[in-house]
C-alpha cells in the first residue's frame, strides 16, 4: 500500500530534519492546547507545570488554551468552559483562535475530546510549524488521519497521537518482548466502550482497548470482523500469519481495561491501566527529540481498524483493512463554511440558506457520488445563542460537522 511507503519517508524526514534542536532551544518550552473538553486538560497541565516534576516532563509549561468545543456533542460542549476557567485561574491564557494562539507557544496538545475537528484544528498549527500532539482519537475519520500525516510531512512537522493505555508498563514489556509469554501469537483485548452518535462508535471511548489490541499484536492486521449487541463490542481482527486479536467493548456489568495474551512460551495477563503519567513522560520526550514513539503506519491502522469495524456492522460481513485504506486514500472531501449571525441568519459559503433547507442543500454537495463527503466549518457571532447554534446542527442532515469556531 502507497501509505507504507509515505510512513517511512516521514519517519525518516523528522529524525534527518534536525527539528529537536530547533524547537527546544529556549529555557522554558511553551505549550498551548486546543479544545477544553476532556479531564486530560487539568491531568496534563498538573503534570506539566509542576516545578519540580522529573525527567522527562521537566522544562515545560502550558502557557495558553484555545477552549474550542463542540456545540451538537454534549460530551464536548458541557465542559469547554469549566475547564477554560480552571486554565485561567492558574494564569493560562484563554484565546479566541487557534491563529492568536500560536505566536505564543513552541508545541501544541490538541485534545479536543470530539475527533470530528481535529483536521481543521491541526491545520493551522501544521503551517505555523509548531510539533503537534493530537489526543485520542487522532480524527473520527480515516481520511482525515491520512490528511493530517500528509500535510505534516509536507511541511516537516513532528506529529504524533496516541491513548495513555498504550504505555502502560505491562504492554510495554509484552511490545518488547520482555515477558514470559514470548512471541505474541494472539490476545484478547477489553475496555470500556461507551458510543456517542457524533461518531463511528469505537472512535468515541472504544479506541483506549483497540490501541491496546495494535500495542500487543503490531501492525499487520488483513480483516475485521465486528459483532454488537446493546451492550457489548467484539470485535476480531486476523493478522498476517493467521495470528488472531479480538477487542471486547464493554458497556455493561463490570468494566476496566486488560488484556490477555497468548504466546509461544506461555498466556498470562498483561497488563492494566496506570494512568496518564506515562503518556505525558512520552509526550514530553517527543517534544525534545521531535521523533513520534509510534510510527504513522501503526496509527494508521488503529484507525482503518475502527473504519472496517463499522463497515462490518452495516455490512454485515468481515471487512479487508486493504480496502479500507483505498476507499480512503480515493475519497474527496468537500468543505463549506457556514455563518451564524447574531442576528440568526446564515450563509452558507457566503450565499443565504433558510435552516430548515440545510440538510438538502448540503446533500445536493454530494448527489450521485458515493465517494464524496461534505464537512462544515461552522462559525457564529458572539451574541448568538448557543441554543440558536445547536438548532443549525440539528440540521446538517449526512454532513458531517468539522468544526466550530465561536468568539469567546
Amino acid at each position: 500500500m502507497k501509505f507504507k511507503n509515505f510512513c517511512s519517508v516521514f519517519c525518516c524526514l523528522l529524525v534527518l530534519g534536525g527539528f529537536a534542536a530547533e524547537v527546544f532551544g529556549g529555557d522554558i518550552f511553551r505549550l498551548g492546547i486546543i479544545g477544553t473538553t476532556t479531564s486530560h486538560v487539568p491531568a496534563f497541565v498538573k503534570i506539566l507545570n509542576d516545578p519540580n516534576v522529573p525527567e522527562p516532563c521537566n522544562g515545560f509549561k502550558v502557557v495558553a488554551a484555545y477552549p474550542g468545543g463542540m456545540p451538537d456533542n454534549a460530551g464536548s460542549w458541557s465542559r469547554v468552559r469549566q475547564y477554560a476557567d480552571e486554565l485561567e485561574k492558574q494564569g493560562i491564557t484563554l484565546h479566541n483562535t487557534i491563529e492568536s494562539m500560536l505566536p505564543n507557544v513552541d508545541g501544541v496538545l490538541l485534545e479536543s475530546v470530539d475527533g470530528r475537528p481535529h483536521l481543521e484544528q491541526a491545520k493551522p498549527v501544521i503551517n505555523a510549524g509548531k510539533p503537534l500532539f493530537i489526543d485520542k482519537p487522532m480524527a473520527a475519520s480515516l481520511v482525515d488521519v491520512l490528511t493530517i500525516f500528509r500535510l505534516a510531512e509536507e511541511k516537516k512537522v513532528p506529529v504524533f497521537s496516541a491513548s495513555s493505555l498504550r504505555f502502560a508498563s505491562g504492554f510495554q514489556k509484552v511490545r518488547k518482548g520482555e515477558s514470559s509469554v514470548g512471541k505474541v501469537i494472539g490476545c484478547d483485548v477489553w475496555s470500556p466502550c461507551s458510543l456517542n452518535d457524533k461518531h463511528p462508535d469505537l472512535f468515541w471511548y472504544g479506541i483506549h482497548g483497540v490501541e491496546i489490541l495494535f500495542t500487543l499484536m503490531g501492525t499487520g492486521c488483513e480483516s475485521v470482523t465486528r459483532t454488537k449487541t446493546d451492550g457489548t463490542e467484539l470485535v476480531t481482527g486476523i493478522w498476517k500469519g493467521g495470528r488472531i486479536g479480538t477487542f471486547r467493548g464493554i458497556r455493561t456489568g463490570k468494566t476496566g481495561y486488560g488484556a490477555v495474551v497468548f504466546g509461544d512460551k506461555g498466556i498470562a495477563d498483561a497488563g492494566s491501566y496506570e494512568g496518564y503519567k506515562p503518556l505525558v513522560e512520552e509526550i514530553a520526550r517527543f517534544f525534545k527529540t521531535g521523533q513520534s514513539p509510534i510510527e504513522p503506519q501503526e496509527t494508521i491502522e488503529i484507525i482503518a481498524f475502527m473504519e472496517a469495524a463499522e463497515q462490518s456492522k452495516i455490512k454485515g460481513v468481515s471487512v479487508s483493512m486493504d480496502q479500507v485504506l483505498r476507499e480512503a486514500e480515493n475519497k474527496k472531501v468537500i468543505t463549506v463554511q457556514l455563518n451564524i449571525w447574531a442576528n440568526t441568519t446564515l450563509t452558507l459559503n457566503n450565499q443565504p440558506v433558510k435552516t430548515e433547507e440545510l440538510a438538502k442543500t448540503l446533500d445536493n454537495f454530494v448527489a450521485g457520488k458515493p465517494d464524496h463527503c461534505v464537512k462544515v466549518i461552522l462559525s457564529s457571532e458572539k451574541d448568538t445563542p448557543i441554543e440558536t447554534v445547536q438548532s443549525v446542527c440539528n440540521n446538517l442532515g449526512k454532513a458531517t460537522l468539522a468544526d466550530y469556531i465561536y468568539n469567546y
